[in-house]
């Protein structure tokens, strides 16, 4: 069952001319990886350092693996531009309701 995952994340107020291009090369990767099925980027109106990924993903393995993935071999430089951790977290469409 596809699921869309969220990224909260918040960039430092000295990295946020960056964090469009970092963001850009991460998501060259990430939105050609396996069972992506897409990825939108929100920013705050009322504050341009806080950001959500909106990410579609196929399956929960296939949001499994891609995690697997960037904390591992597909390390992307995002991090270094971050303020905190990010928040994440997953749904999946209620089909009952």
């Amino acid at each position: 069952m596809p699921i869309t995952a969220f990224l909260d994340i918040h960039v430092k107020t000295e990295s946020l001319a960056d964090a469009p291009d970092i963001l850009h090369e991460t998501l060259i990767v990430t939105r050609a990886f396996n069972g992506c099925l897409g990825v939108d980027v929100l920013v705050d109106t009322e504050d341009p350092t806080h950001f959500v990924l909106v990410e579609k993903w196929a399956s929960l393995e296939h949001d499994a693996a891609y995690r697997t993935f960037r904390a591992g071999p597909g390390k992307s430089s995002l991090g270094a531009v971050l303020a905190g951790p990010p928040l994440l977290t997953k749904f999946e469409i209620a089909t009952d309701i």
